[in-house]
């Protein structure tokens, strides 16, 4: 008997659905020139809003990565910004589980560093 795998239910479809409705709310509030892209400070303002707070130079990293323009807008798309939201969060978490005592810092082997970063860069 075939078995699907990694098919959503009601359940998940309505908990991604009001994510994407966050994340687009998220957009618009900080595309405060309403030109379809946030740049480097609406997006160090959209993260803060989030819970995140980044140095400029990841924010810019951030930028360089999820820019689709070759660098001509230094800005992203909501669907760029979606993916940088995931990949911050993402990052984030699993960051988390590694600093047990919440300071900020994180002892990580070689082995556990890739483990945890590769699968959010081999996309």
């Amino acid at each position: 008997m075939f078995k699907a795998k990694n098919v959503a239910g009601p359940k998940e479809f309505t908990s991604l659905f009001q994510s994407l409705q966050s994340w687009r709310a998220t957009f618009e509030r900080f595309d405060r020139d309403r030109s379809g892209r946030i740049d480097s400070n609406e997006l160090r303002e959209a993260l803060l809003s989030l819970g995140y707070s980044l140095s400029p130079m990841l924010l810019e990293l951030l930028i360089s990565k999820y820019d689709k323009t070759d660098g001509r807008a230094r800005a992203i798309e909501y669907d760029n910004f979606i993916e940088c939201c995931l990949t911050v969060k993402g990052l984030t978490d699993k960051f988390k589980e590694k600093d047990t005592n919440l300071s900020g810092t994180a002892n990580f082997t070689y082995e556990s560093f890739m483990l945890t970063v590769l699968p959010f860069i081999i996309a």
